[in-house]
């Protein structure tokens, strides 16, 4: 063993030989086809050889800087090609093969991508992390399980920071990948490679990645309580050597439970446990940057939008979670914690001035537990009143929620106002939509939030200046601002799937119809080109239509808008 050590070393000549070999394997990759290139060159590079013509197995861990990193992207490049060669139905035969060699892991090589977590350039341990994703992802059923739990073991009993973020991030990348899509505006490929070999891909389900994520969720459920007690010292005793660890962490956690994910409710249960732990932690302890992760994590818990709104009834997770930030803001003051009120105390996105990302994210986590309560509250009443509860029973709970509620959305004002220059007569209707007009997905999804509010909280005894507070039309108004008065925009959110514009618009044309006097009143002046942009999105709709160009069934937004031009026509003759 000693003597083939020694020959390891390769002379200068073979050196810039497979230096070379390296170039054309990247370039190869990079064109999606390796069939140019030849078998020995393919078994040099990833098995290389000894001076003196000899095979061995590939130590990756002892070449110069710039080798490993050549090398190791190399893999993650094939690996990540092939994965979406896959996806296409279409395989370059050699790629394949070789994907099948590295899978069969006769030479150790994954273990050296999981030694290098620990070596002392950062740049490698950050191209060793995306090539071992980038091999699991490919890889799928083929994963050994020593590896995931090699993984997870390090997360949890390491102390070095570097490790750690090396393990979570690996799983994380496998975790939240979704098969990119062509751009409609750019040109499509055919995925035909001159000269180039391929295989077609017969069993699309033997390529699906969703059995890869499983695995490594499955690797991380058994020991995720521990982990989380780990995070949850790490951050309450915040360290800046462990910021972008704990920061890794938290982005892994909400992939997980991130609907994009495409995981089982089942498979992702367990990872809503003592979530609630963790709102105590956001105090002026922890930096902004940890805040905002935070933030991110339990916003994408409430994910009301694209998943709660929906449902009839409420799981308990989200519902915990809703309540624990209603009473933070209400009783314990979660609000006056928000960092960055030093200097000039505004939120103007400049250095030292604040920071409006996290300013938005904890106004939307607000917006998104009080609908959650609200809603949560109105299914109950009504599941209480169908079995013979009395009305007086219900309308005083909901009496109860509805000053909590106006609680919360007060100090949420005053916070706001206290930080960003609004008007101090500015109603939250208006300055939500100021507030998160550069974030689509968080707009749209803070006005359905203020809608539902608003109509789960309507009855004849209801406050008044709440719904004033948050008058659904002031908001539409204040949006219809916003993009120009465009009909373009709104029928660009329409056919996106980003963003829970359908939804919205929906609710809101219901409003309307229910509501038109009020409506009315509240547009004022602003009637007429508020009904304009609503009349020529209808004709741009039915202009899609009639060409079977609607990517859905729009029909119902259809009859809502016909409805209120009926409206409208009717109350201007």
């Amino acid at each position: 063993m000693e003597s083939v050590r020694k020959k390891c070393k390769l002379e200068p000549k073979a050196e810039e030989e497979e230096e070379e070999d390296l170039e054309l394997l990247q370039q190869s990759i990079l064109n999606e086809c390796l069939c140019p290139v030849s078998e020995s060159t393919l078994r040099k590079s990833f098995r290389g050889r000894h001076a003196d013509g000899e095979q061995y197995s590939t130590i990756v861990t002892e070449w110069n800087h710039e080798r490993i990193l050549q090398f190791v992207s190399s893999v993650q490049l094939l690996c990540e090609t092939a994965v979406k060669q896959n996806a296409a139905g279409s395989v370059c035969a050699r790629i394949g093969d070789v994907c099948e060699f590295l899978i069969r892991n006769e030479h150790g090589l994954i273990d050296q991508l999981i030694e290098l977590s620990g070596h002392n350039n950062a740049y490698i341990c950050f191209v060793a992390g995306r090539a071992l994703s980038a091999f699991f992802l490919v890889s799928r059923i083929h994963v050994e399980p020593r590896w995931l739990n090699q993984l997870t073991e390090n997360a949890l009993t390491n102390v070095n920071p570097s490790r750690i973020s090396f393990s979570l991030e690996v799983i994380k990348r496998v975790v939240e990948w979704k098969d990119l899509e062509e751009h409609p505006l750019e040109e499509k490929s055919d995925g035909v490679v001159p000269g180039c070999h391929s295989i077609t891909v017969a069993d699309p389900e033997s390529v699906d990645i969703s059995h890869i994520k499983c695995l490594c969720i499955k690797s991380l459920e058994s020991k995720w309580p521990a982990l989380v007690n780990r995070f949850y010292t790490l951050i309450g005793g915040y360290s800046p050597s462990f910021e972008c660890t704990i920061i890794t962490f938290l982005d892994l956690w909400e992939a997980i439970i991130s609907v994009k994910a495409n995981l089982s409710v089942i498979d992702t249960k367990p990872f809503y446990a003592n979530l609630e732990g963790f709102v105590p932690l956001l105090n002026s302890s922890i930096p902004p940057v940890i805040w905002k992760h935070i933030l991110g994590l339990f916003n994408e818990v409430l994910c009301y939008g694209s998943t709660l709104a929906l449902q009839d009834v409420l799981a308990e997770e989200p519902c915990t979670l809703a309540h624990l930030i209603v009473r933070s803001v209400k009783d314990w003051r979660l609000l006056d914690s928000l960092p960055y009120r030093e200097g000039s105390g505004r939120f103007s996105g400049g250095a030292g001035d604040g920071d409006k990302p996290l300013l938005q994210k904890m106004v939307l986590l607000v917006l998104k537990s009080v609908a959650v309560t609200v809603k949560e509250t109105r299914c109950e009443s009504s599941s209480d009143s169908s079995l013979g509860s009395e009305a007086e029973d219900v309308d005083a709970d909901m009496a109860l929620i509805e000053r909590s509620i106006r609680e919360v959305l007060r100090q949420l004002d005053s916070c706001v106002k206290a930080l960003l220059p609004f008007h101090p007569e500015t109603l939250l209707a208006t300055w939500v939509v100021q507030l998160l007009s550069d974030q689509d997905d968080a707009l749209i999804e803070g006005m359905v939030c203020c809608m539902d509010v608003t109509v789960g909280l309507y009855r004849d005894s209801a406050s008044p200046e709440l719904h004033r507070v948050l008058n659904p039309g002031l908001t539409f108004i204040q949006f219809l601002r916003t993009v120009s008065h465009d009909t373009d925009v709104l029928l660009d959110l329409l056919v996106s799937n980003e963003t829970c514009f359908l939804l919205y618009l929906l609710r809101l044309l219901k409003y309307v119809r229910r509501n038109w006097s009020e409506f009315v009143t509240t547009c004022g002046r602003d009637l007429d080109d508020v009904m304009s942009v609503l009349i020529r999105l209808r004709f741009s709709i039915d202009r899609l239509v009639s060409k079977d160009l609607f990517p859905y069934n729009i029909n119902p937004v259809l009859r809502l808008l016909e409805k209120c031009e009926s409206l409208y026509e009717t109350s201007t003759v």
